[in-house]
């Protein structure tokens, strides 16, 4: 602010006029009192975190109770007047981060059962159906991959007999890989010499077939050849 008394030097058609400000006019900034309050330290496990009351009162539970200003819960307080919470840390990081924006980040060294112990223990309920719900699909996708495999048989045969056999190959058997090889013994690869035709086949456990009607008698061929190995 500019008062009368600190103009210096002014002077009738001067254009360099000196002015003085008054230091006190200019207003530092300040941290309202409400703002500083809305601030919560908590001590989860030894480790230290920093958030709001806004941002722990997004849901109903242990931890909206514990942060208001007149709290139901008590609870001891550290040096730094900190929350005490016994609980594992990294996974509290996790629920943290849902309260603070809705989503489930899981580290690679932190598992879903976790989490969901801890979401239990603090009682935030959306967080709870939300770790079921990837627990389920987890366990769903792991079934899933478990409960298909590839049958491999190795099938012995006649040189003359190679371009037949995989001709003949159906059911969904996939010829993988030929190997030839010669008599024990021979370095020499006859013309006439045997052949491995290794095939697969892609195989629900879940399912039980009935090999009387399920398999073509092309590939019960195939399947009593690969049998003499």
């Amino acid at each position: 602010m500019l008062t009368n008394d600190k103009l210096l030097n002014q002077q009738n058609g001067d254009s360099n006029s000196v002015v003085n400000i008054d230091s006190h006019s200019i207003s530092k900034p300040t941290i309202s009192s409400n703002s500083k309050r809305d601030w919560v330290l908590l001590n989860v496990g030894g480790k230290h975190f920093m958030t709001t009351r806004s941002t722990l009162s997004k849901e109903e539970s242990f931890l909206c109770r514990l942060c208001q200003h007149e709290p139901d819960l008590k609870t001891d307080v550290d040096d730094k007047g900190a929350y005490l919470i016994d609980r594992d840390p990294n996974y509290f990081n996790v629920v943290l981060n849902y309260l603070r924006h809705g989503k489930l980040i899981l580290e690679t060294n932190l598992v879903e059962e976790g989490v969901l112990e801890e979401a239990e223990f603090y009682n935030i309920r959306p967080l709870i159906e939300l770790v079921k719900d990837k627990i389920r699909e987890r366990d769903r996708r792991k079934f899933n991959d478990c409960a298909t495999n590839r049958v491999y048989r190795v099938i012995q045969c006649q040189e003359k007999e190679v371009t037949q056999l995989m001709s003949s190959l159906s059911d969904g058997w996939k010829f993988e890989q030929l190997i030839g090889h010669s008599p024990v013994g021979s370095s020499y690869m006859y013309p006439e010499g045997e052949f491995l035709c290794i095939v697969s086949k892609q195989y629900d456990r879940g399912t039980r077939e009935d090999n009387n009607t399920c398999v073509s008698e092309r590939v019960k061929i195939l399947q009593e050849r690969g049998s003499r190995m």
